[in-house]
């Protein structure tokens, strides 16, 4: 039986392995259609968008726009291969769901009209200029209608064309069979090698030095690693649920009578794997001992409804705000751990801090699974009344628990914004909130769960019963199509002040940005542990444990870019990040990076982080 389940493991690693080296030769493939190497980079908007449709993707100008942004001057190859992981071609089942959506009847065809108007006006607008490329093509349309089976068809036969073409290039191209760069395994089922000889005896003989408390030295390395050059390699061993085992020192005694004060906020998945969340304004009137918390937020679910937010990880960085907001400086994190909760204690200045939500993003990710069947959002009574189901009722009841930051069962106006930026991307003005006021039930002009629920009602009344408005409110807020939450994170932030009260305030909803990344990276240096490549000085892997997640950060003081491959073929019961075992980073000359965050798979068993990184 042990037998078995070995083989079964080691058929499913290998399984695992030819996956990624199959992605990996596709990323190169498509790559190389346009640049002359791996190393070369992506210069312009028209070279990512020509890049992409060559591995088979169809790139719209808004999803070229979120990758090549204004402060956006080059994307490396490592770049290219996230942003095809996050960027999946669209399936046949996919475009028919979507087109069956506007094809009421069922008919197999779109009049052009209405498939003007609704490519124009929803989603992601296309231009009259694009929609009519569409509607010229005499192979899926006739009289004046789209035969979006046909179109669908010739769609991925078109993709997967493209696909074939880059592949067939680089098969019959010595020169760039040759080039090797980033997420490759020896065990290829396509031929796929990197270069491997004997380890070097230094790094052989060299152990890890403990990162916590129940850490393991380290075995050899991996015999995959690229080997010969500069490398490290770092090994910690936990055991099952050690990572829940690090209290927090807080003594609900002696933080009695310190005033409290709390927020609210979320973690939401965007569609291209970025996270966004909220972040906040701490303001101390004087100087205290403080205790930072943060958490998942624990709303009750219907039965048969998952929680899985729960397992996500979080944690937050405390500024110091200076002259400017652009220059704030690390204070501390929460690496304190008490189950899903963690915190920090000290004390803090008089003045006004920033508060930074994280969560790593090795268990809120985009994962694809089936839906039994979607939810109904809303019926008709026997007087032909429309009316919200109870599903999608508690799933608002829900919403409004998470979108009510200061937890006084009310929204400001301050607090539906956020909620208004989230789902339609627009804001809610004065006049606007007064017209809610004539409609809707409001308490000390904030409206209330039920006034809530009735504008919800309201958009499905001005629609006539059709959700569409409906889902595209639900999906932004995390919501998949059987009303469970799993592209987001609801959670609260607690703080304690043994000498004054604390103030705190969400100022934005938007991603982390430079500040936060800054953060991490420091924060790893400060408190994680050092090690140089092995003859190469000037690159140094910090890694740092805290609770149940590691990060690692590549530290490059050298003049020079420099490309790390990193390796993970060790490690069991982990999942990371980046999702990938195997991959490559770049970093900048005089700069750091983080590498990868790594967390256990699953906590109830011993989990093993054994990583290399090499210079490529």
């Amino acid at each position: 039986s042990q037998k078995a389940t070995h083989s079964e493991n080691s058929q499913g690693k290998k399984s695992q392995h030819a996956e990624e080296a199959i992605f990996y030769m596709n990323c190169r493939a498509a790559y190389l259609t346009v640049l002359k190497s791996s190393l070369e980079n992506i210069k312009s908007k028209e070279q990512l968008s020509l890049v992409l449709q060559q591995a088979g993707r169809n790139p719209s100008q808004k999803t070229i726009n979120k990758y090549w942004t204004s402060h956006t001057t080059s994307l490396n190859f490592d770049d290219f291969c996230a942003i095809l992981k996050k960027e999946k071609p669209a399936t046949k089942s996919e475009l028919l769901e979507a087109f069956g959506k506007i094809d009421i009847d069922k008919a197999g065809y779109i009049p052009h009209d209405e498939l003007y108007q609704i490519l124009t006006t929803r989603g992601d607008k296309m231009t009259w200029e694009e929609v009519t490329t569409i509607t010229k093509q005499a192979d899926f349309n006739c009289s004046g209608k789209l035969d979006y089976n046909k179109f669908c068809e010739l769609y991925l036969t078109t993709s997967e064309q493209c696909c074939k073409a880059a592949r067939d290039r680089l098969e019959v191209d010595p020169r760039l069979r040759q080039q090797q760069f980033g997420n490759q395994t020896e065990n290829s089922s396509e031929g796929i090698t990197l270069p491997v000889s004997k380890p070097s005896p230094r790094i052989s003989r060299k152990t890890d030095h403990k990162l916590a408390k129940g850490d393991s030295r380290a075995p050899s390395r991996p015999s995959s690693a690229q080997s010969g050059k500069a490398s490290t390699s770092t090994t910690v061993t936990a055991g099952a649920s050690s990572s829940r085992n690090t209290k927090l020192i807080i003594e609900p005694d002696t933080m009695k009578e310190w005033q409290r004060a709390q927020s609210k906020g979320c973690f939401y998945l965007e569609d291209d794997g970025e996270i966004i969340s909220h972040k906040y304004r701490l303001h101390l009137p004087q100087r205290s001992a403080v205790c930072i918390t943060i958490k998942p937020l624990n709303i009750p679910q219907a039965e048969g409804k998952s929680c899985c937010w729960l397992s996500v990880d979080t944690a937050l960085f405390i500024l110091k705000e200076n002259e400017t907001q652009e220059n704030l400086q690390l204070v501390s994190f929460t690496e304190l751990q008490n189950k899903e909760m963690f915190g920090w204690r000290g004390e803090l200045g008089s003045g006004v801090y920033w508060l930074l939500p994280f969560t790593t993003g090795c268990r809120l990710r985009k994962v694809k699974t089936q839906i039994p069947r979607e939810a109904q959002l809303v019926w008709r009574d026997e007087d032909g009344e429309l009316a919200l189901t109870k599903e999608f009722r508690a799933a608002l009841l829900d919403i409004f628990e998470t979108i009510d930051l200061d937890g006084n069962g009310l929204l400001s106006l301050e607090e539906y914004n956020f909620f208004e930026l989230r789902t339609s991307g627009e804001k809610c003005d004065q006049e606007a909130w007064a017209v809610c006021k004539e409609n809707f039930e409001m308490k000390k002009n904030e409206l209330t769960r039920q006034g809530f629920m009735d504008l919800n009602l309201m958009e499905a009344n001005d629609r006539d019963g059709d959700p569409w408005d409906l889902w595209v409110t639900l999906l932004s807020l995390g919501y998949n199509k059987a009303l469970e939450m799993t592209e987001a994170c609801p959670f609260v932030i607690d703080i304690c002040a043994e000498r004054c009260k604390a103030r705190i305030k969400a100022i934005s909803l938007e991603a982390g940005g430079s500040q936060l990344s800054r953060a991490v990276c420091r924060s790893v240096v400060h408190k994680g542990e050092a090690k140089v490549l092995d003859g190469s000085e000037n690159i140094i892997v910090h890694t740092y444990r805290s609770g149940s997640r590691i990060t690692s950060v590549i530290e490059n003081k050298s003049e020079n870019k420099v490309i790390i491959h990193v390796n993970n073929e060790q490690s069991k019961n982990c999942l990371n990040n980046r999702g990938l075992t195997v991959f490559a980073v770049e970093v900048a000359p005089k700069s750091m990076m983080v590498s990868q965050h790594v967390m256990p798979l699953n906590e109830q068993e011993e989990w093993i982080y054994s990583c290399v990184h090499s210079l490529v």
